[in-house]
């Protein structure tokens, strides 16, 4: 059965886990396709950070999004779930997730997480948590938030 979720990657099967920068540059190359407007709005940039969690506070990322938090819930994420920072275009961040939930039950706590970034895509459209949003979590390997 395929996924409706356009950024999932099914594990192969000669696979037990997929490598997190690999999901990175798959996800990665899927976004770009689908945002060709949101890529040539972008610069690219290298950015001295030993994880990728790192890279916003690093590199001086100025949005809205509590920046210590966020920075501290995406390490958590990177160990966890081996997030990756993709992009972080105006005040939107995209990750990559080579580990996402796979049950609802593991949504339900992620979508919990995603609430203390308060971003404004999971807190206020619609009103989080929800059922509905915690099920998008689920074996979708981006998530995306922004802070208007």
């Amino acid at each position: 059965m395929e996924s409706p979720n356009r950024y999932s990657t099914p594990l192969p099967a000669d696979r037990a886990v997929d490598d997190p920068d690999e999901v990175a540059r798959r996800v990665f190359a899927q976004w770009a396709a689908d945002n060709p407007d949101q890529v040539s709005r972008c610069h690219l940039a290298l950015v001295a950070a030993d994880r990728s969690a790192d890279m916003p506070a690093v590199m001086g990322w100025d949005a809205d999004a509590p920046l210590a938090l966020l920075c501290s819930l995406l390490r958590s994420w990177e160990d966890r779930f081996g997030a990756r920072v993709l992009a972080a275009v105006g005040s939107t961040v995209h990750v990559s997730v080579a580990h996402p939930p796979r049950t609802g039950e593991q949504a339900l706590h992620i979508a919990l997480e995603h609430v203390l970034t308060t971003a404004d895509n999971v807190i206020k459209d619609p009103p989080t948590p929800c059922p509905d949003y915690a099920a998008s979590l689920i074996d979708n390997n981006l998530w995306s938030f922004w802070w208007d």
